[in-house]
């Protein structure tokens, strides 16, 4: 089976053979158990990891309340960069929703790939591009969308996550309480 994480940084910048060894060396393995943390609140994220199986969730606590603000599954990068980069305390959580297999990295280990790497920093750049890319959309869509069209993309974006997510939690992702979202998939559904 090919390496995902090689192949994803492959996509995005090319890699001679002894560069590869060298990220096989920098991203050690990690289990991470369904209901455990990646990162908890109040801690300070000290990985950037790459899950190459399960799903996780971002979320934070207001007063009590968990408020879903988005999901990393299979190759994607899971990390709260707002805690990562100047390594402060993170008011935001990650959570295995299922059992995760990851590669991570270390602050220590990320600069040295940025070192080592011919053009890792070009990589670092256009992955943070993306995350602030990503969070400037849904930001405006929480503002702007309705939870009827939210739902809409989030079934659009990852049809794969319906089965893999609670619907309690793919509520608070839409930002409605989870009987204004079956309202909302009755009526998706009456549509067809």
């Amino acid at each position: 089976m090919a390496d995902q994480l090689i192949i994803s940084i492959q996509s995005v910048i090319d890699l001679n053979l002894k560069e590869v060894e060298l990220i096989n060396e920098l991203f050690k393995q990690k289990l991470i158990k369904k209901g455990d943390f990646f990162l908890a609140e109040g801690q300070v994220c000290k990985q950037v990891g790459f899950i190459t199986k399960g799903l996780m969730r971002y979320y934070i606590n207001n007063d009590g309340e968990e408020k879903v603000y988005d999901f990393a599954k299979e190759n994607n990068f899971v990390c709260n960069y707002e805690s990562f980069i100047p390594q402060t305390p993170s008011l935001k959580i990650i959570q295995a929703l299922e059992d995760c297999e990851i590669r991570q990295i270390s602050v220590a280990d990320l600069q040295l790939f940025y070192k080592s790497i011919r053009r890792g920093e070009r990589f670092g750049r256009l992955v943070i591009e993306q995350v602030f890319i990503k969070m400037l959309r849904d930001l405006s869509s929480f503002y702007t969308d309705t939870p009827e069209h939210r739902y809409r993309m989030f079934i659009e974006m990852h049809p794969d996550l319906q089965q893999r997510v609670s619907q309690y939690h793919i509520a608070s992702y839409v930002g409605v309480k989870p009987q204004s979202l079956s309202r909302i998939r009755k009526r998706i559904f009456n549509q067809k």
